[in-house]
């Protein structure tokens, strides 16, 4: 999938859990755990704006789109 969820390093790098991020976005850990995973089809803009608020982050921070030669060399 061309489009990469960094949403795992920017948590590593806030030193923030899946449980407290949960908390402050008011997600479920099953769909919250969907999007860190990549599994993720699609995601609201108002989900994506509670996240970077609480990552206190850009969407691009999270979002990387990755052209398909470029996933094939991964």
């Amino acid at each position: 999938m061309p489009i990469i969820v960094n949403l795992d390093v920017m948590m590593a790098k806030r030193k923030i859990s899946l449980n407290e991020l949960s908390e402050r976005v008011d997600l479920t850990l099953s769909n919250l755990s969907i999007l860190k995973t990549g599994k993720a089809k699609a995601i609201r803009f108002s989900t994506l704006e509670s996240i970077c608020k609480a990552l206190d982050c850009q969407p691009g921070d999270i979002l990387e789109y990755v052209s398909d030669k470029e996933t094939t060399n991964r």
